[in-house]
C-alpha cells in the first residue's frame, strides 16, 4: 500500500494524533516537514491519501510551497486520492477548490463545542443524529467560505464554517482534533503572549486563558480524538489503495 502523506506546516502544528491513528490502523505514512524546507511531492499519485496539518500562516501568503500544495490539491482530486486537511489544511483545501480564505471575526482558541448539523453527511461521517454537539480545540484566527460543491455539516458559536465534506473523499476541518495532552501544552507555551494579548481585547468569550485550557487534558484529548477517530474511520475507507 502507498503511504498517506501528512504535511506539517509549523513546528508545534505536529502529527498528534493523526500519528497515532493511523499507526494503530497499521496504515504507512510519510512525514513532510514542510516548515523545514521539504519540497512537496512530485505526484499526488505516489500516495493513497493526504494529510495538510496546521499552520501559524496565512494560506494567502506567498510562499511558493502554498500554490506547490493548492497544486498537489487539484492534482489528488483528479487522480481520485482522498484529502483530509486540520486548521490551516482546511483552509488550504477551501481555497484550492474555489473558496475564499479571511479573517474570522474573532480568534478562537481553546475548549468548546461544534454543533454537528442534521444532515447525511453528519450520520454518515460521525455515527451521530443531528443537530449534536461535540467538543473541539480551537486555534485559528482565519476561515473560509464553504467550498462551492461542498457539504458544510460542523459549526461553532464562534466560526461558521467548522467542517465540510466534498463527494465521498475529502474531509476539512477548522478544529485541532488532533491534539494530545503534550501538543496542547506545547501550544499554550508557544502562544501564550498571543493568548494574553487576546484575553486584553477580546470580550466574546471566543478566547480561553491558558489555565483553562490546561484542565483536564487527558479526558479531554480523549473525547476530541474519539470525534477524529469517527471522521477518519469513514475518511480511510476512500483511501486510494489501488488507483
Amino acid at each position: 500500500m502507498k503511504p498517506i502523506a501528512l504535511f506539517q506546516h509549523s513546528l508545534f502544528a505536529e502529527p498528534g494524533f493523526v500519528q497515532e491513528y493511523l499507526d494503530e490502523k497499521g496504515l504507512p505514512w510519510q512525514l513532510f516537514r514542510v516548515d523545514l524546507g521539504d519540497p512537496t511531492p512530485a505526484s499526488a499519485r505516489d500516495f493513497s491519501g493526504l494529510c495538510f496539518l496546521g499552520g501559524v500562516m496565512s494560506v494567502n501568503d506567498p510562499a511558493p510551497w502554498i500554490g506547490e500544495e493548492i497544486a498537489l490539491i487539484h492534482e489528488a482530486d483528479a487522480a481520485g486520492v482522498p484529502m483530509v486537511g486540520h486548521c490551516f489544511g482546511s483552509q488550504l483545501m477551501a481555497k484550492a477548490f474555489g473558496a475564499s480564505v479571511m479573517r474570522n471575526p474573532v480568534k478562537e482558541i481553546g475548549w468548546g463545542r461544534m454543533t454537528a448539523h442534521d444532515t447525511a453527511t453528519t450520520r454518515e461521517w460521525l455515527g451521530l443524529n443531528g443537530p449534536v454537539t461535540v467538543p473541539s480545540f480551537q486555534w485559528h484566527g482565519d476561515t473560509f467560505d464553504v467550498p462551492p460543491g461542498a457539504e458544510l455539516f460542523l459549526s461553532s458559536d464562534y466560526c461558521k464554517n467548522q467542517g465540510f465534506v466534498i463527494g465521498d473523499r475529502h474531509l476539512g476541518m477548522q478544529c485541532h482534533l488532533e491534539m494530545t495532552p503534550e501538543l496542547v501544552r506545547k501550544c499554550t507555551v508557544k502562544g501564550a503572549r498571543e493568548v494574553e494579548r487576546e484575553l486584553q481585547t477580546n470580550t466574546s468569550g471566543s478566547v480561553q486563558d491558558i489555565p483553562a485550557m490546561l484542565e483536564d487534558l487527558e479526558s479531554r484529548s480523549a473525547q476530541i480524538n474519539a470525534t477524529m477517530r469517527a471522521l477518519y474511520d469513514r475518511w480511510i475507507k476512500g483511501l486510494a489503495i489501488e488507483r
